[in-house]
């Protein structure tokens, strides 16, 4: 936890689109709630995202990750411009930080806040909370891989997984820890998805190191599930769920069909989070940069909010995270219309306004 003399330093990256809208709002809640709860940071600004690239070339200039690497955290907005080929701002600006901060852990609650709508018939926010742990650094994303033969009838392209004993250990023990502080009433259950009937190596290695881990957490029910079957499971029957831990590829996947059940990317959050100590993570509402509503102030600023109050709690400011999340839900269950861009029933702007007075009932 910060003390009101050290501030904590959070860099800004508001991107593209309707990135730095929502950012805006998030700094609203984040002012509020440091005053409320009596803590000092500050934050600075970076242009990294499609504009940037179209005037210089650059994704990231020379010595970006290390001058990112010294902030206790960052706050991205989204990056996506459709001046920009897909790949170039995802590769160059998110995997490259994931990579050289080693967020080797992606965190992204799934939880369905009050009046907010799921395509789940007869679901309801006491179905819909568990948490998915995804491995962040290794796995398809690494890059190995090339062509032979581009361009010709006889093409073949290779895409190669890489998993290491230290990627998946480190990552299934930070999601057994994480199980034990969640504390989940219910019962707490860690489950590993992965593919181990077909995928016999690298997913051998993470059901061995899964089943080792495991020894060391008693007290924490170790579950598996095939990945196929985990898609169907979330569906039917969500509230199984405590926490999920997977592969990198899978938890892309499955995070977005939890982005679905929770009600849509205007309210999922975020983290790519580097638990070692001194380590800066990275926090990002999941919504992209719909730059079709850029400047309108229609877009949803509540998974931004959302991811404010998963970086403070990452942070160890535990009690402005509670807090926001609390008048979060307030504001959703009781304010806000619906959480599709256009029909909220305020605008940007004043859904922030909102959560922010509701923190003075949190």
């Amino acid at each position: 936890m910060n003390s009101p003399t050290t501030p904590m330093r959070v860099a800004v990256i508001g991107g593209d689109g309707t990135g730095p809208e929502v950012v805006a709002e998030g700094l609203k809640i984040l002012k509020a709630v440091a005053q409320r709860e009596d803590f000092a940071y500050e934050t600075v600004d970076f242009d990294f995202g499609g504009e940037r690239y179209l005037k210089t070339g650059e994704v990231l200039p020379d010595g970006a990750i290390d001058e990112l690497s010294t902030f206790d955290a960052i706050y991205l907005g989204a990056v996506g411009h459709p001046d920009v080929a897909p790949g170039i701002l995802e590769k160059g600006l998110l995997l490259d930080l994931r990579f050289g901060l080693d967020q080797y852990i992606n965190l992204r609650p799934v939880k369905l806040l009050p009046g907010v709508e799921t395509p789940l018939a007869g679901k309801g926010p006491e179905d819909i909370d568990f948490v998915v742990v995804r491995e962040n650094t290794e796995d398809l994303y690494c890059g190995v891989g090339g062509f032979l033969k581009k361009g010709t009838a006889d093409e073949v392209a290779s895409q190669t997984a890489l998993y290491s004993r230290k990627g998946c250990e480190r990552c299934i023990r930070w999601a057994f820890e994480y199980t034990q502080r969640r504390n989940n009433p219910e019962g707490k259950m860690l489950t590993l998805v992965a593919k181990t009937n077909v995928l016999t190596y690298g997913h051998d290695l993470w059901w061995r190191c899964f089943q080792e881990v495991a020894v060391d957490y008693p007290d924490v029910k170790a579950d598996y599930n095939h990945v196929d079957a985990c898609c169907m499971w979330m569906v039917k029957n969500p509230e199984y769920y405590d926490v999920i831990v997977t592969t990198n590829m899978f938890g892309d996947i499955i995070t977005d069909l939890g982005g679905i059940l929770q009600g849509g990317m205007g309210v999922a959050a975020g983290g790519n989070i580097n638990p070692e100590p001194g380590g800066t993570s990275m926090f990002e509402p999941m919504g992209g940069s719909a730059p079709k509503y850029t400047g309108q102030g229609v877009i949803n600023p509540i998974a931004a909010i959302n991811a404010m109050a998963m970086l403070l709690e990452q942070a160890g400011e535990l009690q402005a995270a509670a807090c926001i999340n609390a008048a979060i839900a307030s504001v959703t269950g009781n304010k806000m219309q619906s959480q599709a861009a256009g029909k909220m029933g305020y605008s940007t702007s004043q859904v922030g306004d909102l959560v922010v007075a509701e923190l003075d009932n949190a």
